[in-house]
């Protein structure tokens, strides 16, 4: 079992270069599904989430090429791919789920386990399945997989999301790319993952255009060609190194990011004492002695992410007075609250609200990681705690930040991993 070791007290100076996005590189991984061309595909992060998604495109047939050291890969689905995704490579992946909309638009069937990936709520995939099912699909679940059909092929629709969601906006993108005739999906999620999504599939063919702030439109097509796409950078990775310059006073220049996909995250930093000078690809992030507190809901892009919510709310640790932290997207999200308390915090829970007591010192302690933020929130807080604490459970960690102990490493933080 692997843990990571953390001796807090450094401040991080230096430059920590961002790697490929995990949140988009996942679907146009699973869109590739759509052509039977070669597709070529750059800048993935070398992460857990991306070997399982390759994982479970080769065993439907995909023929798959990487490069590890150019962090790149050549991608062929031949038309004899198989239509199951299996439980075993889906059950620690929510993301699994996204080869459903390709494999219905591209072969009229499939068969794909339900999903399993962090424990912060249930993230049900109903919205996924009742609007695929406007383009035609048929579907019935049982012992665990989703069976679905569309035997006619899929057929475009007019479609309205309930409610905002990035993946079920992801999977009917993906669908409708190949559905017979014209489909226009609103109230879609338009995180910068799923602008590149989109751009990705033009790029290989696909007549996609928005024509609202939240609507798509998407007149469907028979075929794909082959085409390179890069893939954009991971926002979150960099609001978490911004995050872990403030808590630690420290100087890091984050680099290969555009700021301007980071804006809300920017802003409230700079509100709470966080000096941020940004530049066209990267920005500078200069941590005080002195944080504001807040008030911060998370909400669909461009609100605060969720995704940042166990982060930030380290930094608010070491604010000064009350902040008050809403999670408005998932209802399990404060699991790791229980460990930070164990550090010295003090968060009191209450339903999707959490209330951070500031102006507390960090102790050291051995901690158990819940999920994919948790893990690196535990970091953050080991970084400035007084001691050397141990972080357990470290494959959360592993699905979704790319060598995270190496990069802070060059910045001056003093952490290492430990193999027992």
């Amino acid at each position: 079992m692997q843990k990571l070791e953390v001796l807090g007290g450094k401040k991080l100076k230096g430059l920590i270069q961002i790697s490929g996005s995990k949140n988009a590189s996942l679907p146009i991984l699973a869109a590739t599904i759509l052509s039977e061309k070669k597709i070529h595909l750059s800048n993935l992060p070398n992460v857990k989430d991306i070997d399982t998604m390759i994982n479970l495109l080769k065993s439907i047939g995909s023929i798959i090429k990487i490069n590890k050291k150019n962090k790149s890969l050549s991608i062929h689905n031949k038309n004899n791919l198989d239509f199951i995704a299996p439980y075993n490579l889906v059950k620690t992946m929510r993301a699994g789920i996204l080869v459903l909309g390709p494999l219905l638009a591209r072969f009229h069937k499939a068969k794909v386990s339900l999903p399993g990936g962090c424990s912060i709520g249930t993230r049900p995939i109903d919205i996924h399945l009742k609007c695929l099912s406007k383009l035609g699909v048929k579907y019935n679940i049982s012992n665990g997989y989703v069976y679905a059909s569309a035997k006619k092929g899929l057929i475009g629709a007019k479609i309205k999301l309930p409610k905002i969601s990035v993946g079920a906006t992801e999977n009917l993108i993906i669908a409708a790319s190949m559905a017979k005739g014209i489909s226009v999906l609103s109230n879609c999620a338009i995180e910068p993952e799923i602008k590149d999504l989109v751009n990705f599939l033009n790029k290989i063919g696909a007549k996609i255009r928005w024509t609202g702030r939240r609507t798509v439109k998407i007149y469907g097509v028979k075929k794909f060609k082959e085409n390179k796409y890069k893939v954009m950078p991971d926002r979150i990775e960099a609001g978490t190194y911004m995050i872990a310059a403030a808590i630690t006073e420290g100087n890091i220049l984050i680099n290969g990011i555009d700021p301007k996909i980071i804006k809300t995250e920017i802003e409230l930093l700079k509100k709470i004492g966080v000096t941020i000078n940004t530049f066209k690809d990267k920005l500078e992030v200069i941590g005080k002695n002195k944080i504001r507190n807040a008030k911060i809901k998370t909400a669909p892009y461009p609100g605060f992410p969720t995704d940042l919510q166990a982060q930030i709310m380290v930094l608010l640790c070491k604010a000064n007075g009350l902040s008050i932290v809403n999670e408005e997207i998932f209802e399990n999200r404060f699991m790791h609250c229980a460990e930070l308390n164990r550090m010295g915090a003090k968060i009191v829970t209450k339903g999707n609200k959490a209330y951070i007591q500031g102006d507390i010192q960090f102790k050291s302690a051995e901690l158990m990681a819940t999920d994919l933020r948790a893990s690196v929130s535990l970091i953050l807080a080991g970084l400035v705690a007084k001691g050397r604490s141990k972080i357990n459970r470290i494959y959360h960690l592993d699905r979704g930040y790319e060598q995270i102990e190496i990069k802070l490493r060059k910045v001056g933080a003093k952490i290492k991993r430990i193999y027992s």
